[in-house]
């Protein structure tokens, strides 16, 4: 029931018209003052309140509509910041910053607490060409396209914003894109890069590394670097101005990913996380000996392919424990020539990890 005062203009709903109220009768019936001056005792039940006539409330509705352009305003400037944090320059010049290539991110919202909140998904074009890119991901029984689009040179592209209960989602797919230039001494490949990542990686503290292009931590992984895209000594460049060679040969030049490639971290670098969490899915049923089996033979595989494929430095993580599987790393490594290790940076990866240099890298 709506409530009356002195002074208030009212409206008649069984009749036409209306007045002031006077005088407040009772709780149900008010005393209304009528154009001609006569006051007739009314049922509160009869009347509306004429809101045009009351100049507080036509203030109110000002300060409601202040608020709600106010309101739209925000909306507006976080999409327009929104829009321009998805295209945005590249830190070329800053202290360690990545090589030129493709990189894959994954970067959180929140840098102090990094294993919580949203986080986004970064594709980053370092380097010196346009990118013209598809990202698709891999469902249970078919790929599923997410993005395509352009990515100008040294930009990024953020592909989509996500929470962590839809992480699992995106760790599975490929990227693949063509590069384009006015004018440029080489004519790139084709990036098809392929990736795989383990759920385990980003619920720990020390996945996430400070990259130098971005200025943030994150999980970066590199696609390609622009010297791979380059075929090496240029021969794919040279078909295609000259018009020799044919298919076959031009698909020669694709070098094929190697076991390593999945783990690498910048040109012949890698690193190699040998926790059982990171090598096998399922634990259960499998005894200590079995865990530290398989420990040992994914360590002599990753290190045989990084030496196969030329790498220069594979850091391996093998936890602090009981220095089982650290002591089998040093020892195992005498087996191998050219090769030399030594305690991985403390400041990203603590006490438990070994750097193993690769000083010749067509000897073992």
């Amino acid at each position: 029931m709506a409530e009356f005062k002195i002074g208030d203009k009212v409206n008649f709903l069984s009749s036409v018209g209306g007045g002031k109220v006077t005088k407040i009768i009772d709780s149900r019936m008010v005393m209304v003052e009528v154009e001609d001056g006569f006051e007739l005792p009314t049922l509160i039940t009869d009347l509306v309140l004429d809101y045009r006539s009351r100049p507080q409330q036509t203030q109110q509705q000002k300060v409601v509509d202040n608020v709600q352009k106010e309101v739209q305003a925000r909306q507006l400037l976080e999409q327009e910041k929104a829009e321009a944090a998805r295209k945005g320059g590249l830190r070329r010049f800053a202290k360690e910053a990545e090589k030129e290539g493709v990189y894959l991110a994954f970067v959180p919202h929140e840098q102090q607490w990094l294993l919580t909140g949203p986080m986004d998904i970064v594709l980053v074009n370092n380097t010196p060409f346009e990118m013209l890119y598809t990202f698709t991901i891999k469902e249970t029984e078919q790929f599923a396209n997410v993005d395509y689009g352009q990515v100008d040179k040294f930009e990024k592209v953020v592909v989509e914003t996500i929470s962590r209960d839809d992480l699992e989602y995106w760790l599975n797919g490929v990227v693949q894109a063509i590069f384009t230039a006015e004018t440029s001494d080489n004519v790139l490949l084709p990036l098809n890069a392929p990736f795989s990542l383990r759920p385990g990686r980003f619920f720990k503290d020390g996945s996430y590394l400070m990259s130098g292009i971005l200025g943030e931590k994150a999980v970066v992984i590199c696609l390609s670097e622009l010297l791979a895209l380059k075929s090496g000594d240029g021969d794919f460049t040279k078909i295609m101005k000259e018009g020799i060679g044919s298919q076959a040969v031009a698909k020669s030049l694709v070098k094929k990913e190697a076991p390593i490639d999945k783990h690498r971290t910048a040109p012949g670098e890698a690193t190699v996380d040998l926790h059982i969490g990171e090598l096998v899915d399922n634990i259960l049923g499998l005894s200590s000996h079995d865990m530290f089996n398989i420990q040992k033979d994914y360590f002599k595989k990753m290190l045989d392919s990084a030496i196969v494929s030329e790498y220069t430095k594979v850091t391996f993580i093998h936890g602090v424990g009981n220095g089982v599987l650290k002591n089998f790393i040093i020892e195992e490594l005498k087996n191998y020539q050219n090769t030399e290790n030594r305690m991985a940076s403390v400041a990203k990866f603590g006490v438990g990890a070994i750097d193993v240099i690769i000083t010749d890298k067509d000897k073992k």
